[in-house]
């Protein structure tokens, strides 16, 4: 991986404020939350093109509204253009207490370079396309098509 691409959880409201990136928030937290294990985003979304990558982040906001990347996946896609289709993004494990007064926000977008390789959005084979394209994506979030996060939430203790 690049230089360019520190690791660890870094501020990402400049990120957050691009067009091209989704973003969901819960309300502050009244308590705190634990997520331990495998985090998923369950997308139901259609692109224009015959190939397109799905992003998604979990961040957790602070009180002062500082978003920091906890976890993040991509899934590279086949597609039939403008049919919709579910995606999962495994966005892999983690162990977090969000706490109370802070907010769980999901980023979704179709593309995060440097941190993973390009898609041209084409269809040709990656290692020899060379022929770019803009898609242009939908992600849908209704009834028949409930794009979610799935998080591993840990049962608050109850104290004896």
């Amino acid at each position: 991986m690049s230089d360019e691409f520190r690791p660890g959880p870094l501020d990402q409201r400049d990120v957050e404020a691009r067009e091209d990136v989704l973003v969901f928030t819960t309300e502050p937290l009244t308590e705190d939350i634990e997520v331990t294990g495998r985090v998923k985003a369950v997308l139901f979304a259609a692109t224009d093109g015959p190939s397109t990558d799905w992003v998604a982040r979990l961040c957790d906001v602070d009180e002062h509204g500082v978003s920091r990347n906890v976890t993040d996946g991509i899934v590279r896609v086949r597609a039939t253009p403008a049919e919709p289709a579910e995606h999962v993004v495994d966005l892999w494990s983690t162990s977090i207490a969000f706490r109370a007064g802070h907010r769980i926000r999901v980023q979704v977008t179709s593309s995060n370079f440097p941190r993973w390789d390009r898609n041209l959005n084409t269809g040709e084979p990656e290692e020899s396309a060379s022929t770019a394209r803009v898609a242009r994506q939908q992600v849908f979030h209704d009834p028949a098509r409930p794009s979610r996060i799935v998080l591993p939430v840990v049962p608050a203790r109850q104290e004896a």
